[in-house]
């Protein structure tokens, strides 16, 4: 019998649930993450049947994923340059992945030239905060904390996580050299009221757990992956020729546009 082509023409919808609260969704496609990464121009250092790396094209950034040890998950390493101190993140296998990508997305693209602010997304959303006896965000539903904790002089973490009637769900840390905006962009996901989607089979059994169910056709799903991915080629391919169109405006002492450099 021969194979259909991908096309989604008389394909069957599949059914699949839009999760609320994200933050209990479960850890859902790696590829949302990693793909993006991919179409960003990131490197897939992955071996076979071994864990997710992707280097950075500057490769000051690491970001891998390894399913294979306790308790496994995502562990994204900055290394040191010369404006940015070396920094670490983790979050573990559970942590839903859009709410990973958050994080992840934000290290391919520019800085914001505002200053960054850790807690104003989740206080837009609701989410209450204390100070004591450590800075501590928690979510309406009281599921998701978000917590900046300092137990000594250059002992400081960010530490966040979810729960169920079933216990801890998943933990992210951060640590406290963690670019800020970094930071704002994992707030940003980790308290955007959205659901999102999860196939039959792949929900959490919770009751505190709320599910719509809707039925999708494939060539859905595919074209909702494909703009997302259009969308970090377009940025990646902006920057580039950018920085291209720059070099070429401003060739630098050393390389006058007239061809070898004239001793007076």
């Amino acid at each position: 019998m021969r194979r259909k082509q991908w096309s989604g023409h008389g394909a069957q919808a599949v059914q699949h649930y839009l999760v609320h609260p994200r933050h209990l969704a479960g850890g859902g496609d790696l590829r949302h993450a990693t793909e993006f990464l991919r179409a960003s121009g990131w490197r897939d250092r992955s071996k076979a049947r071994g864990p997710l790396v992707f280097d950075s094209p500057d490769r000051t950034v690491r970001v891998g994923y390894d399913p294979f040890i306790q308790p496994g998950g995502w562990t994204i390493t900055g290394k040191p340059t010369a404006h940015q101190d070396a920094w670490h993140a983790t979050f573990t296998r559970q942590t839903p992945v859009e709410i990973v990508s958050g994080f992840t997305d934000a290290l391919t693209r520019p800085r914001s030239a505002h200053a960054p602010h850790v807690w104003a997304p989740l206080q837009q959303q609701g989410w209450t905060t204390e100070r004591a006896p450590q800075f501590t965000a928690t979510s309406p539903d009281g599921d998701a904390f978000v917590r900046f904790h300092q137990s000594g002089p250059g002992q400081a973490h960010w530490f966040a996580g979810a729960r169920t009637e079933h216990g801890r769900t998943w933990d992210a840390m951060f640590t406290a050299t963690t670019p800020m905006h970094l930071l704002q962009a994992f707030t940003t996901a980790l308290a955007d009221p959205q659901p999102v989607m999860r196939p039959r089979g792949h929900v959490p059994l919770s009751d505190r757990v709320r599910t719509t169910s809707v039925s999708v056709l494939p060539h859905e799903l595919s074209a909702w992956q494909q703009a997302r991915l259009t969308s970090a080629r377009a940025a990646t391919w902006a920057r580039a020729s950018g920085a291209s169109a720059r070099r070429a405006a401003f060739p630098g002492p050393y390389a006058p546009a007239g061809g070898a450099r004239q001793r007076r």
